[in-house]
């Protein structure tokens, strides 16, 4: 599948403020899955300077900084044509000791992806009883076989959880959207991404775009996981929509913590000053919609 994205984002402020740099993960990776043929970016008020960075997770990032002038307002557009490659998620072969759960990486592969395996969330102490009961409840039925968990694990959440829209925050605690059973696209992804760590698998949180149904005109930046399947690599869940990712998610950035996601974060100086956002997202298809 070809996209042609627009996503444009909107800061208004309160009263003249003093930028501070800007941090854009903007530009959809570039990877074995997916191509990005083009990419513009628009800032105003025009930034002193913007680089291209490569950050320590692999995410290709815009640094943006301003000279100190006030403004009222920050608008940042950005355009892209995307190619999704994968159209069968299916296609891959587990290693031999990654078929079943727990599993034990060599030594090597496990310095690598250690963070993805301990609890991320700032401030726990501890892991909430109820994720360690819905992940052991899991791994019993499906008898440890560890794909077969991972796609019960993303029904259950589908299946159980009600999605609910909300535009800004960090993500809940697991452990409270799994007892109330409803969260965003972000709280059931750091649910899964939770169970996914108890049984011992890497996992990392995704921010990027979901083509949706093209006749539904509103669009929003979405959330979601991969996992660390050894032989297979970085693999897509999306428990809010209950698929295994192919050609209709488009990835932005990935990591162990989910703020560093974030599409666009950055400070401002200005007494008393705040801030309001809106954004405008549209996602076109370029090839026919495959039935």
């Amino acid at each position: 599948m070809r996209y042609r994205i627009h996503h444009a984002i909107h800061y208004t402020y309160s009263q003249p403020v003093e930028l501070g740099p800007h941090t854009l993960r903007l530009r959809p990776r570039c990877d074995g899955s997916q191509v990005l043929h083009d990419f513009q970016l628009q800032v105003s008020p025009h930034p002193l300077g913007l680089a291209d960075i490569f950050d320590l997770e692999g995410n290709t990032v815009i640094q943006s900084w301003f000279n100190r002038d006030l403004v009222e307002s920050l608008h940042v557009k950005a355009t892209s044509i995307v190619e999704t490659l994968r159209s069968n998620p299916f296609n891959f072969l587990l290693e031999p000791w990654a078929l079943s759960l727990p599993f034990d990486y060599p030594a090597s592969t496990l310095a690598q992806v250690r963070p993805y395996l301990s609890d991320q969330r700032l401030g726990s102490d501890r892991l909430d009883p109820a994720i360690w009961e819905l992940a052991q409840g899991l791994l019993y039925k499906n008898h440890g076989n560890t794909l077969d968990f991972l796609g019960d694990l993303n029904q259950t959440v589908y299946n159980h959880c009600c999605y609910q829209q909300r535009e800004t925050g960090d993500p809940m605690p697991p452990g409270m959207t799994w007892r109330r059973k409803t969260g965003s696209c972000r709280d059931l992804s750091v649910l899964f991404m939770e169970v996914c760590r108890v049984v011992g698998l890497a996992v990392r949180f995704v921010s990027g775009y979901e083509a949706g149904d093209p006749k539904l005109p509103e669009k929003h930046l979405h959330a979601w996981v991969e996992v660390f399947l050894p032989g297979a690599g970085w693999r897509g869940y999306d428990p809010t929509q209950g698929l295994v990712t192919a050609d209709r998610h488009i990835p932005l950035a990935a990591s162990a913590f989910p703020q560093n996601t974030a599409p666009m974060p950055g400070t401002f100086r200005g007494r008393s000053a705040s801030a309001h956002m809106t954004f405008e997202l549209e996602i076109e298809p370029l090839d026919p919609i495959r039935s």
